[in-house]
């Protein structure tokens, strides 16, 4: 019975996904959801849920420029933080409350709609051949 439900709760979210148009607000929102959704479909347990957050999502969100700005980092470790896709997501939070940012809006929205396509299509991969999906 529970299977049905989820089942249904999906197809009801696609079918409702595919009228929402993804726009500058809910790209963070996006790139979470379908981060979750990846994670979800490798787990293999509740357990195991909680692994990408913990060591991968926490030190992503501190190492994102959330209590610093990365002007203050050495050059070095300014060039690494921006490999990290919340710190793009984080500095247009900060615009939005302070109107200061440390990198263009132009490229951070670039760079976050970059990372929800690459995981878009790793979901939309992942679900197609069924990989982690209980028959």
């Amino acid at each position: 019975m529970i299977s049905y439900t989820v089942s249904f709760a999906v197809a009801f979210s696609a079918h409702r996904l595919r009228r929402l148009r993804i726009n500058l607000r809910n790209r963070g929102l996006a790139w979470f959801v379908l981060a979750g959704l990846i994670n979800g479909v490798y787990a293999r347990s509740f357990d195991d849920i909680s692994i990408i957050p913990t060591f991968v999502l926490t030190p992503l969100t501190y190492l994102g420029g959330v209590f610093y700005s990365i002007s203050m980092l050495p050059e070095f470790w300014q060039h690494a933080s921006r490999l990290n896709p919340v710190l793009y997501m984080v500095n247009t939070f900060r615009y939005g409350f302070l109107g200061v940012s440390d990198i263009s809006l132009g490229l951070s929205y670039l760079i976050i709609s970059g990372f929800v396509l690459a995981l878009f299509v790793c979901a939309l991969y992942l679900l197609k051949v069924g990989y982690g999906i209980r028959r």
